[in-house]
């Protein structure tokens, strides 16, 4: 009801009443008071003799394969392990200060963090629509002339003031359990909320990781790079002595020359991928682009990779990565909402009610010693209108039923996805695994021909000096080597972001939030500058009780 509507209670609201069963009073007395407070009582019984319609969420069967298809590799280990610090096992300490950098400062695990207040907040909503939804005290003084030509003012007066305060309230009895599975679907997202914030956090431990496995091989390869270029600058020294002493054509100088400007030029390119490797790392760590320097520090190894790891069997995906719990919570959200539209089918019951004080002055208030205003607080002004009513939508030409049909086709479409979002686990788990154990399989290979190439560099050199050979095998020995070299590096960089792949599809990296603050004190406060956020900006979000378990039904007064 509007300021403006409410200013004429004294006059119209008891004279029509809503629509509905209604029980209007003027004044009020004990008995009436009394049969209101009775019709409340009543409804409160009604309220817990209600139902709930729609559908209760049962998790949906997922195609899970009973082991791995590499499972009998020595390196894989069938032990289910808590992989909530996975970096720990490449046992580099600048990799782990990194990751904890990360957890701390990156912005969008922050934006993923405030989405958990929002969701609590969301819940919040649907919890108090369990509870009266309008509550409203009003109240106005409305002045008013008659024209003496109006119908029906021979026995009133032309002129008379309104006074009225009241209090209005209307109450939705929650009958079909619209609200109740309103709070089902809010309190599903909002662990889904939480579950996001995990699955943030797993990528980010595995980009961080990425990141610096990437800066140390490119460090890595930069340096393979100089120190070829060192060796195929003595390779050109020496052709060119030869050809001054006539014992060589130039064509030796200058195929030295290309080899060696070759792999000059290769460093700038090297460069440009360190650099933008260390930006990329930067803004994870949430710093802006040139500030790692005293976190990295020098040039460092490749992070190697333990001899095992222990990946559990498939089952464990559905507990562990977020992204499945997400799809999960997802699909439970909205199963509560086909309830909410079915509840739509039947009609909804309310209470409402006014009360409150409303008396009028007229250009005879003088002759009673007493104006309107001070008759206001008199206890004959006090009245009372209120009563059940309900609505229902019977002709809305298939409106309903067909929004009812849409929120089980969005549920089905969630249940399939939470199976594509096993199988798509279960395949980047399988795919890491693979590219894992075929990695450390072509590091063998590779350092074997490594070896042999730079074994063959020294017996080209050495024959060339002696006038055995032609510069062409220096040459070819030379390309050989560098590429031997640079390939074995970027395989031995593949192993560790293999097997960060591999820890990223097991879900491992969020536990570590688990007994911490997920948002800095510094962005609390800020928040709290702005609004009241009650007890939700506590160092706990979670709530004590978990997705399927005891819903909250106590509000945020």
């Amino acid at each position: 009801m509007t300021q403006a509507s409410h200013a004429k209670v004294g006059n119209q609201l008891r004279k029509t009443p809503p629509r509905g069963c209604s029980h209007t009073v003027r004044p009020a007395s004990a008995g009436h008071l009394r049969l209101a407070l009775a019709a409340v009582l009543s409804c409160s019984l009604l309220t817990i003799a209600c139902t709930t319609l729609g559908p209760d969420f049962q998790k949906p069967d997922a195609p899970v394969a009973e082991s791995w298809q590499d499972i009998d590799a020595p390196e894989l280990k069938t032990e289910t392990v808590d992989h909530g610090e996975w970096w720990s096992m490449f046992g580099d300490p600048t990799l782990s200060e990194l990751i904890d950098t990360a957890y701390q400062q990156n912005l969008g695990l922050r934006i993923a963090a405030i989405r958990i207040l929002e969701a609590r907040a969301q819940l919040g909503i649907a919890v108090g629509n369990l509870y009266p939804q309008q509550q409203q005290a009003s109240g106005g003084v409305i002045y008013q002339t008659t024209s003496e030509n109006q119908a029906n003012t021979a026995f009133g007066d032309l002129s008379f003031t309104n006074f009225d305060i009241g209090l209005d309230v209307a109450w939705e009895v929650d009958f079909w359990g619209r609200f109740r599975r309103g709070i089902e679907s809010a309190d599903a997202n909002f662990f889904g909320s939480i579950a996001d914030y995990d699955d943030v956090l797993v990528s980010l431990t595995a980009d961080v990781a990425n990141t610096y496995v990437l800066i140390r091989t490119f460090e890595e390869r930069l340096n393979i790079a100089r120190a070829n270029v060192g060796i195929q600058q003595r390779s050109m020294e020496i052709a060119d002595v030869r050809f001054r002493n006539g014992a060589t054509t130039e064509l030796d100088v200058q195929q030295a020359k290309t080899l060696l400007f070759n792999t000059q030029a290769s460093i700038p390119r090297l460069e440009v991928g360190l650099r933008q490797s260390r930006n990329a790392l930067g803004i994870l760590l949430g710093l802006p682009p040139g500030d790692l320097q005293g976190l990295l520090g020098g040039p460092a190894a490749i992070p190697s990779a333990p001899d095992s790891v222990a990946v559990g069997i498939p089952a464990d995906l559905l507990r562990r990565r977020p992204d499945v719990r997400r799809a999960e919570l997802q699909a439970a959200a909205q199963s509560a909402l086909i309830g909410v539209a079915k509840a739509d089918l039947y009609p909804s019951f309310s209470l409402f009610g006014s009360i409150g004080l409303a008396a009028s002055s007229g250009t005879d208030s003088t002759k009673t010693g007493q104006s309107g205003f001070d008759e206001l607080f008199n206890s004959d002004s006090l009245f009372f209108v209120g009563g059940p009513s309900f609505n229902w939508p019977l002709f809305n030409y298939g409106r309903i039923k067909n929004n009812v049909r849409v929120q089980d086709a969005r549920l089905q479409q969630l249940l399939v996805n939470y199976q594509n979002a096993v199988l798509r686990a279960a395949q980047e788990a399988e795919d890491s695994m693979t590219a894992f154990l075929r990695a450390r399989e072509e590091v063998v290979f590779r350092a074997q021909s490594e070896q042999a190439a730079q074994r063959s560099v020294d017996l080209a050199l050495t024959q060339y000096r002696e006038g055995a050979t032609d510069y062409t095998t220096v040459l070819n020995t030379q390309q050989t080597l560098v590429a031997q070299q640079d390939q074995l590096t970027g395989v031995r960089g593949n192993i560790a972001q293999s097997l960060i792949a591999l820890y990223k599809a097991l879900g491992g990296g969020w536990q570590i939030r688990q007994g911490k603050q997920i948002l800095p004190e510094q962005t609390k406060e800020q928040m709290r500058q702005r609004t009241n956020w009650g007890g939700l900006l506590a160092p706990d979000l979670e709530m004590k009780t978990s997705p399927g378990g005891e819903l909250p039904t106590s509000p945020d007064w």
